[in-house]
């Protein structure tokens, strides 16, 4: 464990103080979210310990064991016909007392013309993005659960072509009695295995992240708080060229400095008036920043809406996320339990899962 450790902190500080400001890292899509209760929880959460393995996709340490033989299957629909898939899947090895999963996230953008510099067209190309990883966890003790994924990813433009490997790594603590989870996670700890043609090699979009949620002793809400970026103090894109082209002032008053930590920060609460059913709302302060246009009506930026059923077979989950003039895209997952439906249960009794 404490080898662990030392190596785990020797490569988040590696990739820490790499790390350039926005724009400046490849494979961004991995910071999308995969799942839709990841997205209606704001897009970014660690500590929801929740039944859901496509959480653990984005959090190792949150694959338990009470997820073994779960399929999680997500639909993304973005704007211009662009989509992203999710599947993932979790094993117990009860021999290793080891929890595995296997997971992949696929964006199709769809058919793009191919031109010349006068628009000529002369053919076409099917750009993708897509990350495929093995994840395992393991308990320690009683209220800890460690994990770590390990990741390949690949991106296709047509003759540009890049892939890399990466590392997630996360640890969360879990008190059942007083309804609390806290997690800290340090994700795409990584590099290019091959750069796209003609550009130098590019930093890994690498992010610290740490959170906590509480149920209420006497009511149905579940509060989740969590920070982003927390290797970065300042977020900002800042472009002054930009800036003093759009009229926009960045004075040095205490709204500036507090604007800039509430951009770390990631709201949610959760309703469940019965256990089979679910409410969300997020809040995303960064992403709101990021989308807002100045001087205009920027609607609901940054919030997400999510509503979950979940029964003893079946868990159906759609979140709905807000961008700029309250356009939107949907999500929608299904989470099934295959032991219950084909026995792989007991057929992995038979070899030791």
């Amino acid at each position: 464990m404490r080898l662990l450790f030392t190596i785990l902190f020797t490569l988040i500080l590696n990739s820490g103080f790499s790390q350039t400001l926005g724009g400046g890292s490849v494979f961004n899509f991995l910071k999308l979210p995969n799942t839709p209760r990841l997205t209606a929880l704001g897009g970014v959460n660690v500590s929801s310990a929740s039944n859901d393995v496509g959480l653990a996709f984005n959090n190792p340490a949150l694959l338990r064991k009470e997820m073994h033989t779960q399929l999680n299957a997500v639909f993304n629909s973005f704007y211009a016909g662009i989509n992203s898939y999710h599947l993932s899947f979790a094993l117990r090895q009860e021999k290793l007392k080891t929890n595995f999963s296997w997971g992949i996230t696929y964006f199709d953008y769809g058919k793009i013309s191919q031109t010349d510099a006068s628009g000529n067209i002369y053919g076409g190309l099917k750009p993708a993005d897509w990350v495929m990883q093995v994840s395992a966890s393991r308990s320690y003790l009683q209220k800890w659960n460690y994990g770590a994924s390990i990741k390949f990813i690949s991106s296709n433009y047509g003759i540009y072509l890049s892939n890399g490997i990466a590392l997630d790594a996360g640890v969360v603590y879990s008190d059942s009695v007083n309804h609390l989870s806290a997690s800290v996670v340090a994700k795409n700890m990584g590099f290019q295995l091959k750069k796209y043609s003609g550009t130098f090699p590019e930093e890994l979009p690498f992010d610290l992240q740490a959170g906590i949620s509480k149920k209420l002793e006497n009511a149905p809400l579940t509060f989740s708080f969590t920070a982003q970026r927390l290797h970065q103090f300042d977020l900002r894109y800042n472009d002054t060229a930009f800036n003093n082209e759009n009229g926009i002032q960045q004075n040095k008053n205490s709204q500036y400095t507090f604007n800039k930590i509430f951009r770390h920060f990631i709201f949610a609460v959760q309703l469940n008036p019965i256990p089979q059913l679910e409410f969300t709302l997020g809040y995303n302060h960064l992403r709101r920043q990021e989308l807002n246009i100045n001087n205009s009506s920027n609607g609901l930026n940054g919030f997400s809406l999510g509503v979950g059923l979940m029964v003893k077979k079946l868990q159906v989950h759609y979140a709905r996320t807000y961008y700029q003039n309250n356009t939107a895209y949907s999500q929608l997952g299904l989470n099934l339990k295959l032991n219950e439906y084909f026995g792989l249960g007991k057929f992995g009794k038979t070899i030791g899962w």
